[in-house]
């Protein structure tokens, strides 16, 4: 299994279409909502790897980290090794947290961010 050296962010591409709902274009707000954080503070970055997939399944990359039942984004995959309080599951020995509110709450318990205002 590989291992991570930074906390790990996967994103869904913005711009994708779903074949259930034809003619249209998509974006996850989820993922828009943490890359905007992300974008806003580029100094805070450095301990973060941030990947952008596309929308479409499999997602090889999550799947190569956390199996095949654990596909859902956004999700942050703590570096190996790492836990935390804010971590919703571990896969594969790996701790991650896949709920957008818990990822803003890491980027800033972690890795500095601001918080959001109340």
């Amino acid at each position: 299994m590989p291992v991570l050296e930074r906390d790990t962010v996967f994103l869904i591409k913005p711009d994708f279409e779903d074949p259930a709902w034809p003619n249209q274009r998509f974006y996850c707000w989820h993922c828009a909502l943490i890359d905007g954080v992300l974008g806003s503070f580029p100094d805070l970055l450095g301990a973060l790897d941030i990947r952008h997939i596309n929308w479409s399944r499999p997602r090889n990359d999550v799947i190569a980290l956390l199996g095949e039942d654990h596909q859902s984004l956004p999700v942050m995959i703590l570096k190996s090794g790492a836990t935390s309080s804010l971590q919703t599951g571990t896969a594969n020995g790996q701790a991650f947290i896949d709920d957008k509110d818990g990822i803003l709450h890491a980027l800033s318990e972690r890795h500095g961010f601001p918080v959001p205002h109340p």
